[in-house]
């Protein structure tokens, strides 16, 4: 892979980053503590409060894990392993990155095969 793509893809992943960060701050408020009072809400509203906080705080959990693969991405270019599998050391197909840059293994091993 040359420079010029590795750049690409790099730009690419801090682009990622910075659109992680900004769907963290908009999923803040549905990760809030849902408040039981029975006056202000019933019973189905609470349940419906209750399901929204625990959809935002596994989309959150999902960020973070995407955030840990990109993070571990950018370390596998500065060591200069980035494109290759971590399991058998080949080549990554170039389509397989373009999919997805994070992914650190090659449709072989990825499959069992």
């Amino acid at each position: 892979m040359n420079e010029t793509e590795l750049a690409r893809f790099r730009e690419r992943l801090k682009t990622d980053l910075k659109t992680l960060a900004q769907e963290d701050d908009l999923g803040r408020e549905g990760q809030n503590t849902v408040t039981l009072d029975q006056q202000a809400v019933g019973r189905l509203s609470r349940m419906d409060a209750l399901q929204g906080q625990a959809m935002a705080n596994a989309t959150k959990a999902r960020r973070a894990q995407q955030r840990q693969r990109i993070m571990a991405t950018f370390t596998r270019m500065d060591e200069g392993e980035f494109g290759y599998c971590l399991e058998c050391g080949e080549e990554i197909a170039p389509k397989r990155l373009e999919l997805d840059p994070t992914t650190p293994t090659c449709i072989s091993c990825a499959s069992g095969s």
